[in-house]
């Protein structure tokens, strides 16, 4: 894991958000561990304001929750919740697609094209974080082009209220690989402009965190 620090560009708090992001997908650390930073500091080899950072960002992407006056822990999501807010995003990004497909011009759709290269790209040679940054790019950029700029906003909204991707359906190497392919089908389903296959993938592309 030492050889990470070493990767370019990224500062050492950026490096060390991985490791312990890498180490939940893993499950070495579980859905609901605290995490002690004097642990964390001993474990990684790092000082108290990386940890420190590195918790405060991975808070901020949902992988860990941070309890005022405790600390943080990994994430632990109400399975009941999660799928009644899955369900609703089911609507309403499917209720999208018709203006997406209307909307969807050659060079969207090459942009789109290129972001879910960089997806696949991330799994390759990237961390963890890159690709959980690849995803969301990719998703707003194929829901940006629904004519209600507000529906992004509500998507967005929703999907802060679930785990991230890192702790719940990329437990495996599998589901990423799943997720790539996943988007270009929309891809495909889009330059094709078949917008009922474009629907049905969405769903399941949704859904995945449940069929994990």
């Amino acid at each position: 894991m030492d050889t990470l620090r070493d990767a370019p560009l990224k500062k050492a708090w950026m490096v060390l958000a991985d490791l312990i992001a890498r180490d939940v997908r893993s499950g070495f650390f579980a859905p609901g561990m605290w995490l002690k930073q004097i642990d964390l500091e001993q474990r990684y080899g790092y000082g108290r304001p990386d940890v420190r950072r590195a918790l405060e960002y991975l808070a901020q992407k949902r992988l860990v929750q941070h309890v005022p006056n405790r600390g943080y822990h990994v994430f632990l999501p109400d399975g009941e919740q999660t799928a009644h807010i899955l369900e609703l995003r089911i609507i309403l990004e499917t209720a999208a697609v018709d203006s997406i497909v209307t909307r969807a011009t050659p060079a969207a759709i090459e942009r789109i094209r290129d972001l879910a290269q960089q997806f696949d790209d991330a799994i390759l040679n990237g961390t963890v974080l890159d690709q959980y940054e690849a995803n969301l790019a990719f998703h707003r950029e194929l829901l940006g082009l629904c004519s209600n700029p507000e529906l992004l906003n509500l998507v967005t909204d929703l999907r802060s209220r679930t785990s991230s991707a890192l702790a719940g359906q990329w437990s495996t190497r599998a589901r990423v690989e799943q997720s790539s392919r996943e988007h270009h089908a929309m891809i495909e389903a889009l330059s094709a402009r078949d917008a009922p296959r474009l629907k049905e993938i969405i769903a399941l592309h949704i859904r995945q965190p449940q069929r994990a």
